[in-house]
């Protein structure tokens, strides 16, 4: 086992970090659908209405929250990260409360914004 294994003990901000890098890695899937929508649109009204009736079905939708997830996560990681380059929110108890608030508010934040498309109509099962 690596030395630091005995002596750091588990922390929010490792949580963010890690969370962070994950992050990064879902964006790259969400823009190989991005891509597809892309190609979707190229070749035609069949295939983008293809595209849109899978995106519109309950996994499309699933996978579009997780990735709305996703964006709040990488937004709130990122101001935490700008926020930290200025040299402030460096103290421990300012790096705790900018990390939960990176780790815990994007899932309450994406239902939000999807409560919102569902009750203004953009989205509908």
């Amino acid at each position: 086992m690596s030395p630091h294994m005995s002596v750091w003990r588990w922390h929010v901000t490792m949580t963010a970090s890690i969370l962070f890098r994950a992050t990064i890695i879902a964006a790259t899937v969400g823009a190989l659908f991005v891509i597809g929508w892309l190609g979707a649109m190229a070749f035609g009204a069949e295939h983008y209405a293809c595209f849109a009736s899978l995106a519109g079905s309950p996994l499309g939708l699933f996978i579009g929250f997780g990735l709305t997830v996703v964006l709040f996560s990488f937004i709130l990681n990122g101001a935490r990260h700008t926020y930290n380059d200025t040299g402030n929110g460096l103290t421990v108890k300012s790096a705790t409360l900018l990390s939960n608030i990176a780790v815990w508010a994007p899932v309450p934040l994406a239902v939000l914004f999807w409560v919102v498309l569902f009750a203004v109509g953009r989205v509908s099962l």
